[in-house]
């Protein structure tokens, strides 16, 4: 994972689908991204708030591999940085193989653990008819396989931008395979 970097960061203030790309972002230890609706110690996303504004917020920091993007226009779509709302877009990281517990090192001094996949809801075919199908499927198990990147918190702040090397980090055995959160 030698060539793994940043390709792209967006934040948004408000609670909306997208996000817009930014030259760099800031991430805060324990809250997120600074500027960004998800940032805080607790939940943000509206509905988990509708249920239970105190749960710690598992969610501070969204990223899909720019790999994704790349299939999905393969596919007959146009997705570009951000538009899925993630906050940094990642090449050359297999994210979805990630276990519970990894720890991208981004850039210099931000570090960000990978809590869980985003379960990704119906506002993405609002967004793009069609695109729900490509990104959330089932195994010939008949599992549900989410594609549409993962979630992690901050754990070290600092300053990300494109181009950032990424480093990863794996927990201690024995790894746990990322669910929803």
């Amino acid at each position: 994972m030698t060539d793994a970097r940043v390709t792209a960061v967006s934040r948004s203030a408000t609670h909306t689908f997208g996000k817009t790309g930014r030259p760099g972002i800031r991430l805060l230890a324990g809250l997120g991204v600074e500027g960004d609706a998800h940032l805080g110690v607790t939940v943000r996303h509206r509905s988990r708030v509708a249920r239970d504004p105190t749960q710690p917020n598992l969610r501070q920091v969204h990223l899909i591999p720019a790999e994704l993007h790349d299939e999905l226009e393969g596919a007959g779509f146009s997705v570009a940085a951000g538009q899925l709302g993630e906050n940094i877009t990642t090449r050359g990281v297999d994210l979805l193989g990630l276990p519970v517990g990894a720890l991208l090192r981004l850039g210099g001094e931000a570090r960000v653990e990978i809590t869980g996949l985003r379960n990704p809801c119906l506002q993405i075919d609002a967004f793009q008819p069609g695109l729900l199908r490509q990104v959330v499927s089932r195994d010939e198990a008949g599992r549900l396989i989410r594609r549409a990147g993962v979630m992690g918190v901050v754990v070290a702040g600092g300053e990300v931008r494109p181009g950032d090397a990424i480093e990863v980090e794996l927990p201690p055995p024995p790894h746990r395979p990322l669910d929803r959160v």
